[in-house]
């Protein structure tokens, strides 16, 4: 075994696919993850966080990789990777069982996550993620691992994180034509949450928000566990689509003024102030007013947030967010998008950077870095953890998830049963 592991984060998102490079000693957690590599490139080939065109995703990975690995001169050939979309739901479940010895073994745990996770689900739909959030033995409730503790009955509550098995097997397809083998699959607001939110913002109860190209994700945190996990198909590329359509502009150009000129909020913009735009090929360049810049961008960030406070309202999630909304994700950084959201949202709200950690430059300490930062780390935790650990029930491999090894796994319970 090497002295220390390569670990890479890959994020194929609907705008960018960035993938990070970092060195992990598995012998000693307690040493810093540090990045030695990073590769961005624009995505093509990505709708909503879905693959549509295959040879174009699979080109947009292979040239972010290509830079990942000339920065930090090694080879990469496996990486944990993001997932998102519409397709994307979440629900909790719970499970219970009966112990057999005197105290609880991780046996046990296993057996009450299988329970939980035993729930009838549509047969185009996987689960990617069983998220443990409190363990009850002999209802004592608030445990967050019951391995050693005596009892008679263990309980588990969970978050499950399920997905449209065709569309998760397209973007694993797309990262192998690349040559690199998918280590492990993660819910992409559960990756940003890593990176961006302290032990304390999960305690208390805080919304993440991930403003991405295409989607943009929830994920609610309370008592450091994981409480709810939503998917909407409304991201930065809406904005820029907005503007190239009410300007009569390229796309390339409305997202150049989405960054460098972009405001939510009118208000805010000196009203006489004008900026020149290129318009579509042929004609002259001509004199737009900031303002209006603003509207267009301020009516989507409304309908946004609008959405938002809907499915909090609607899931009853008020009362749990006292640590109050942190907005990250390329999104975030238009102008105003923390005054209205606060506005809108009547809570307090902050935009999210990366918590520096690894020799992270100031370039990669930007909100739209979040996710694949969040990856990285993710890979770098499970790079640490004992063989069992890494193959728990927690996490779903996809990649041998065919259907010879569940073949194999029945006829073996079948035998179990008899003998």
């Amino acid at each position: 075994m090497k002295e220390k592991s390569i670990v890479v984060g890959l994020d194929v998102g609907t705008t960018k696919v960035c993938t990070i490079v970092g060195i992990s000693d598995p012998k000693n957690p307690q040493t810093e993850l540090e990045i030695i590599g990073i590769g961005t490139h624009p995505s093509h080939g990505l709708k909503k966080g879905s693959v549509v065109n295959i040879d174009k995703t699979v080109k947009s990975i292979q040239n972010s990789l290509e830079e990942a690995k000339l920065m930090a001169g090694v080879s990469i050939d496996r990486a944990t990777i993001g997932i998102a979309g519409s397709h994307i739901y979440s629900f909790n479940s719970s499970g219970v069982v009966a112990i057999k010895g005197a105290e609880i073994t991780d046996q046990d745990v296993e057996r009450v996550l299988e329970a939980a996770k035993a729930v009838v689900m549509p047969s185009d739909r996987e689960i990617i993620h069983v998220i443990p959030q409190e363990y009850k033995v002999d209802n004592t409730g608030g445990i967050k691992n019951p391995v050693g503790m005596c009892g008679k009955r263990l309980e588990v509550h969970v978050h499950v994180v399920t997905g449209a098995i065709s569309l998760i097997q397209n973007l694993v397809k797309c990262v192998e034509q690349t040559g690199i083998h998918v280590d492990n699959i993660t819910l992409q607001p559960i990756a940003s949450s890593e990176s961006v939110l302290s032990s304390e913002e999960k305690e208390m109860g805080t919304l993440l928000v991930d403003v991405g190209g295409g989607t943009t994700d929830l994920a609610l945190w309370k008592d450091g566990s994981l409480v709810h996990t939503h998917v909407i198909p409304v991201g930065g590329n809406h904005f820029t689509n907005d503007l190239a359509v009410a300007l009569k502009i390229s796309h390339a150009e409305a997202e150049r003024i989405k960054i460098n000129h972009g405001s939510v909020l009118a208000e805010q913009v000196n009203q006489s102030a004008h900026i020149t735009v290129q318009g579509i090929s042929g004609t002259k360049p001509r004199e737009i007013e900031l303002s209006n810049v603003a509207k267009v961008l301020g009516a989507r960030a409304d309908e946004l947030y609008e959405l938002i406070k809907s499915i909090i309202e609607e899931k009853h999630l008020g009362s749990e967010i006292n640590g109050g909304v942190v907005v990250t994700g390329g999104g975030a950084m238009i102008k105003g998008m923390a005054e209205l959201g606060e506005y809108i949202l009547e809570r307090p709200l902050k935009i999210g950077y990366p918590v520096p950690f690894g020799g992270m430059t100031n370039i990669m300490q930007n909100p739209k870095f979040s996710t694949v930062l969040g990856l990285l780390l993710e890979a770098s935790k499970r790079e640490g953890a004992p063989y069992e650990e890494k193959n728990n029930t927690n996490e779903i491999n996809y990649l041998d998830n065919d259907l010879v090894g569940k073949l194999s796994h029945s006829i073996k319970s079948v035998f179990k049963e008899i003998f």
